[in-house]
């Protein structure tokens, strides 16, 4: 399919209208169509998947006829995690990527191609201003309830973004090539959000398009910002009235000297299992989390407008479940923006993001019914 084909049918998602293969009867919502072909941009070349002894290429799928042993449980999914390929997917999406640059067409090629590679039914969802890369696999027994994981791949000028959000793709595409190895009962898109820095457009035009659908929302995993750390005591801070509203959390904090080394959890209280079963992923693998959950019926309070930051809000707003996975910017990373210097790989922790990684997809695999 092409990139004009792959648009249209992006076009037809939000006017409500089905999309399907040339030839084929698929009928879709706010999900994608299928894909067999691959595209490039910009004047890099992205990472690609090329497979190994014991996985083909295009499907993760073993191509030795044995069982794979990735396949067995939700936590040996996690497990096969790949951190290298994390790594070279980060550092290749680590760039000046504004809307319309070369290297913003670079990433979401390379978000398509490899969502194509892996299987999934592919589109570039065209809203108008943007364009949003969201690949499905159908679910075996509950296709209609759908569980997102996503990251925007845009960043503001004149910054590379590495931790913004280049971190949050890497995740996203690393997570989309383990679940591509398993059939789940229910559906999964995997996405990669436009315009975020401009006012999460992207994402409420998915969430427009998946509340016209009548979309069953399960849960979004979003990721935004998730490399960075550091176990300086008060190298974490916290929005004004946090200790208020999170006196739990704040005192976790406060027991650890305000050090920095921890994935934030923010989530709606609609989400709190898919939250608290994260948590349990990432204690299983010794990886430091603290749960943020909003009370109930106030996600969408402007008192929580710094825990409302990302493209999880578009879900909030719309009452869908959402789980948004965070190192809590400037917070933490004085580089958020590139504001007190410069925002790039060699500051992250790759061992860090990895196990978030790992972590999510652990959940995700739990919240799609393995």
């Amino acid at each position: 399919m092409t990139n004009d084909l792959r648009r249209i049918c992006g076009l037809l998602l939000l006017g409500g209208l089905a999309c399907g293969q040339p030839g084929g009867s698929d009928t879709l919502s706010a999900s994608t169509t299928a894909e067999t072909t691959t595209t490039t941009g910009g004047s890099t070349s992205a990472p690609t998947t090329t497979g190994d002894a014991t996985t083909g290429p295009t499907t993760g799928e073993p191509t030795t006829g044995e069982p794979d042993p990735c396949a067995a449980s939700p936590q040996a999914l996690a497990d096969c995690i790949d951190p290298q390929a994390y790594a070279d997917d980060l550092q290749f999406i680590a760039d000046i990527r504004t809307p319309g640059t070369p290297h913003w067409q670079a990433v979401q090629d390379l978000c398509a191609d490899r969502l194509a590679e892996l299987g999934y039914e592919v589109v570039l969802m065209d809203y108008g201003t943007g364009v949003n890369v969201v690949g499905r696999r159908l679910g075996t027994t509950n296709p209609e309830q759908i569980v997102v994981v996503a990251a925007h791949y845009d960043h503001i000028a004149d910054c590379r973004g590495a931790d913004d959000n280049a971190s949050g793709v890497a995740a996203t595409l690393e997570i989309a090539r383990l679940l591509a190895k398993v059939e789940f009962e229910r559906t999964v898109h995997v996405a990669c959000w436009d315009e975020e820095e401009d006012g999460l457009i992207g994402a409420e035009a998915y969430v427009a398009a998946a509340t016209a659908a009548g979309d069953d929302i399960v849960i979004n995993f979003n990721f935004d910002m998730i490399g960075f750390t550091s176990d300086a005591p008060n190298s974490q801070t916290v929005p004004a009235g946090f200790e208020l509203v999170f006196s739990e959390t704040y005192a976790q904090l406060e027991a650890n000297m305000f050090r920095g080394d921890f994935i934030g959890l923010v989530t709606s209280a609609s989400a709190h299992d898919h939250a608290v079963a994260l948590a349990a992923a990432s204690d299983r693998i010794s990886l430091p989390q603290a749960i943020i959950e909003l009370p109930a019926g106030q996600e969408n309070s402007e008192l929580f407008a710094d825990l409302r930051r990302s493209d999880h809000a578009a879900f909030w707003a719309a009452g869908f479940p959402a789980v948004f996975l965070t190192d809590t910017g400037e917070f933490r990373n004085l580089d958020y923006h590139c504001m007190a210097g410069p925002d790039e790989v060699a500051d992250l922790d790759l061992e860090f993001a990895a196990g978030v990684t790992r972590a999510t997809t652990e959940a995700s695999a739990l919240a799609l019914g393995m």
